[in-house]
């Protein structure tokens, strides 16, 4: 009987106590709940007029609910445990020491009692490393006591299912390929697979970096981006726990079906997840009371994929003003505007309340000079609590709100505007660019390319928008932010930040080096790394991605798997049949796979597609900007919808080869491909 399953047994055996104890307690606890609460409401009323014993009880009780939901979590924790105890051990001989210890590591800490030495440690204790980061021969992690130093004598891998030991070998190689090729070749889910079994040493060091403030990671397409993130955080959160709560992160994912992909990593891992939202859905929030709606960057991308140039909508003139609002010279343009604004903006007057008043080069001075720091449309405010403060000391009279008040709107109607929407407009005519629709608020809608900058220019002319209670941010996607957007996240979240992305992968005509002006941004606190090797992709797809960008894509897992196919279809129809006849999901007959997705370039042919297949077959979904959750079976959709999603067939139909976009279509739509890529062409056949 091996080691590895002798330990698995004894292992085994005392979760099952420690399960049962829990169970016990958290029952006895629940029954002093019912008697604490039972006792309270017949005594309530002759509980002590000062409420001394009403306090104590309402903490006593308090005491044993949070005890009872601790309890609740660590046996959810332990059940959880139970399914797959460990997947790793290290046989490890500290320097000085005669005898070797045994770490065995899985998904959490165990012990037999609390504060115990660990039966099984956490992957993100300081040990752990010594798994993912060295081979057999010397070694040393970084522990609270300092660097500790040895040898690893042995390394294990283990799978166990369901508490049983699936297979187990002693591996001279980090995380043996063969694991990798096996984890991999199975069947895509609906949700993204945690990674702690196969952590790679270069996604280990971007997980465990505590000390550099904003971490910017280049990874090609397939490499673990978004799971490195995930695990990244999960490890943050278990080193930090004074400091960093889950309610401190906040993650931007491109899209809801995405987040809906990777919201059960967290508490796979033992923590609660974190907020997340898209930037769009954040600046629409931030302009709300100035426009009523807001395109978002799907519209944008449609209006671009729609037509081409010198035909109606997206023309050379409309690509080049929309770059420039996005561009650090549209910032430029922006301060200087700004700075002509201070001396048209404010129409000073005489002001006076009671026998108290100021003169209009008194209020000018306190609004250029003492207040000059405060940003233009926060600044009247603050002249004004000035003056109120002022006339409060030497009248010895504290004013009523109401009187506060109708000083502050008077200093207020000094502004000739408020309306950062019609401020907009005076700078867009200053620049001789179209202008924006004067109508009422309550039917302003913003074109994507105006979104931003309407944002930068709110949060340059008003105080404020600064999100402390974020104390770490997760960009993923980081190709498709602009400069603007950047420098916006950089004022909003002055926070910790790891920053994800893939540069081939934008959707976009043009490839922007996002790692080459973020320094500009933040400043020297940027770390750039790098993942190299993809693990999605079989090698017959990843050469076929590689060739569309013109380079030899040699730094991938050599899984192999079937040929590229492509073929040319006379019409859209023909090509969804071909598709049809080639899709093998689980829930048609004899199926081998989970997923697959018919991806096409604009959402007007993924709709088309989806009627046509809908008609026919139940099991088809639909993934659009309002989609909140990924399927098993079919799923069809305009390939930007499905970043960052993975598919055991990807089958991508049709698209428009003059488009500027058309590579990036290709490009993204094939390395979503785990196992299975047909390409179809339309071309009428005459």
């Amino acid at each position: 009987m091996s080691r590895g399953f002798e330990f698995l047994t004894y292992v085994t055996e005392k979760l099952k106590n420690r399960i049962y104890e829990l169970g016990d307690l958290i029952q006895d606890v629940r029954k002093d709940i019912e008697s604490m609460n039972e006792y309270y409401w017949q005594n309530y009323t002759e509980m002590d007029q000062y409420g001394y014993e009403n306090y104590d009880n309402q903490q006593a009780l308090l005491t044993q609910m949070n005890a009872n939901q601790d309890n609740r979590r660590a046996l959810k924790r332990y059940k959880r445990l139970l399914d797959s105890p460990f997947f790793g051990s290290v046989e490890f001989l500290y320097d000085g020491e005669e005898e070797a210890e045994t770490f065995y590591i899985g998904i959490g800490n165990f012990s037999e009692s609390r504060g115990g030495i660990p039966l099984i440690y956490d992957w993100r204790a300081p040990v752990s490393s010594l798994f993912y980061d060295y081979d057999r021969g010397r070694a040393s992690y970084e522990a609270p006591a300092g660097r500790l130093k040895g040898e690893i004598f042995s390394k294990w891998q283990y799978k166990i299912r369901g508490g049983r030991m699936l297979y187990e070998f002693e591996s001279d190689v980090k995380i043996d390929d063969e694991i990798l090729k096996a984890e991999l070749g199975a069947s895509g889910d609906t949700q993204l697979k945690n990674i702690v079994r196969t952590i790679q040493r270069e996604q280990n060091a971007i997980i465990r970096n505590t000390t550099d403030r904003i971490l910017a990671v280049q990874g090609v397409a397939g490499s673990g981006k978004t799971s490195v993130a995930l695990h990244r955080v999960a490890y943050l959160l278990y080193h930090d726990r004074e400091h960093l709560k889950s309610r401190n992160i906040l993650i931007l994912s491109p899209n809801s079906v995405f987040a809906d992909y990777i919201a059960h990593i967290l508490p796979e891992l033992g923590e609660e997840n974190i907020q997340e939202m898209s930037l769009d859905l954040f600046a629409y929030r931030e302009l709300t009371g100035i426009v009523m709606d807001c395109e978002d960057f799907y519209h944008q991308i449609e209006r671009r994929l729609g037509r081409r140039e010198g035909e109606d909508g997206w023309s050379a003139q409309d690509e080049k003003r929309y770059r420039w609002k996005q561009s650090e010279e549209f910032i430029g343009a922006v301060e200087g505007f700004l700075v002509e604004l201070e001396d048209s903006l404010v129409d000073f007057h005489d002001i006076s309340f009671g026998r108290f008043g100021k003169r209009t080069e008194e209020l000018m001075k306190l609004f250029y000079d003492r207040f000059g720091g405060i940003p233009l449309l926060s600044r009247m405010n603050a002249v004004a609590e000035y003056f109120i403060d002022e006339y409060e000391t030497l009248s010895g009279r504290v004013l009523e709100e109401e009187e506060k008040k109708g000083i502050e709107s008077r200093f207020e109607a000094m502004y000739v505007t408020t309306d950062i929407y019609e401020l907009y407009g005076w700078f867009l005519k200053e620049n001789a660019l179209p202008a924006l629709p004067e109508i009422p608020p309550e039917e302003r809608k913003l074109v994507y390319e105006d979104v931003y900058p309407v944002l930068y220019l709110k949060y340059r002319l008003y105080a404020g928008g600064v999100r402390k209670d974020i104390r770490h941010l997760v960009i993923d996607e980081m190709q498709d932010y602009s400069y603007l957007q950047y420098v916006l996240l950089e004022r909003i979240f002055p926070c910790r930040m790891t920053i994800l992305g893939d540069c081939a992968q934008t959707i976009d005509s043009v490839h922007q080096d996002v790692l080459a002006f973020l320094p500009k941004i933040f400043g020297r606190k940027v770390r750039k790394l790098t993942l190299d090797k993809g693990y999605r992709n079989t090698l017959e797809i990843a050469q076929y991605a590689g060739k569309l960008l013109g380079t030899e894509e040699t730094g991938y897992l050599k899984r192999h798997g079937k040929e590229v196919s492509e073929v040319i279809c006379g019409t859209e129809e023909e090509a969804y049949e071909a598709a049809l006849s080639k899709i093998r999901v689980s829930e048609r007959a004899n199926g081998c796979y989970e997923t697959a997705a018919l991806l096409f370039m604009t959402e007007s042919e993924a709709r088309r597609a989806y009627g046509y297949l809908k008609a026919r077959y139940a099991e088809v979904f639909y993934i659009d900007r309002d989609s909140r959750s990924f399927h098993r079976g079919i799923t069809v959709t305009a390939y930007y919808m499905a970043k960052g999603l993975e598919f055991d067939q990807v089958f991508l139909i049709g698209g428009d080869t003059e488009s500027a976009m058309f590579k990036s279509f290709r490009y993204v739509g094939a390395t979503r491909a785990l196992h299975e890529l047909y390409i179809y062409d339309i071309k009428a056949v005459r």
